[in-house]
């Protein structure tokens, strides 16, 4: 598999072999989709509190009598059944959202997700990109002289200045290889990948 190579212009340069178990996997669609499901799950936290009957504060006198009345028989006006009452299986702090995801479906995920991404011309790489001071104007300049605006770029290793000055703007992110996840790969219309970066991924995934 040949991947595009980008000069700081934005042209195309000879293009960089990569591997094809990574980057020329089939489209599996079931898989990203339980991969991408499995990792907002992760993100959540149990941040939903509710009473149960014995929690709300009513009185625990009986509404009304229990017969004669024509209505249906009530004991409390806490009940699950009234308006105001507990609930029967209420959510809880605690409550764990997680789903597990073993690692060979996560990494067959991930090359689904970069072979896809390549096949669209959504994935370009460079042979290294750097700026000389975090400096937001410095990144954006060279984003939009490669002929980019939403993006992601991937490094092997962060250059401080490069992340300093990402943080600013609103669809560029910075990423070390690591920390690369299915949902900003799948977010973002382009994914730039350092040539270091592609050789880091191929050991991992392939």
């Amino acid at each position: 598999m040949e991947l595009k190579l980008l000069n700081e212009q934005g042209q195309e340069a000879a293009g960089v072999i990569a591997s094809d178990i990574v980057f020329a996997r089939e489209y599996n669609e079931a898989l990203i989709h339980q991969l991408v499901v499995a990792y907002q799950a992760n993100a959540r936290s149990g941040n939903r509190a509710q009473k149960d009957r014995e929690q709300v504060r009513h009185t625990t006198k009986k509404p009304w009598r229990q017969k004669g009345t024509g209505r249906a028989r009530a004991g409390m006006s806490s009940s699950p059944l009234w308006r105001g009452g507990g609930r029967i299986f209420p959510n809880l702090p605690e409550e764990n959202f997680s789903q597990k995801i073993n690692k060979k479906m996560y990494r067959a995920g991930l090359c689904s997700i970069l072979s896809q991404l390549t096949r669209e011309g959504r994935l370009s790489v460079v042979e290294e990109i750097k700026l000389e001071a975090p400096k937001t104007r410095l990144l954006a300049k060279k984003i939009k002289a490669m002929g980019l605006e939403s993006v992601l770029v991937i490094t092997d290793a962060v250059d401080e200045n490069l992340f300093l000055a990402s943080r600013n703007l609103p669809h560029v992110a910075v990423t070390e290889l690591r920390f690369a996840d299915p949902m900003s790969l799948i977010y973002f219309k382009k994914i730039l990948m350092t040539k270091g970066a592609v050789g880091k991924i191929e050991e991992m995934l392939g």
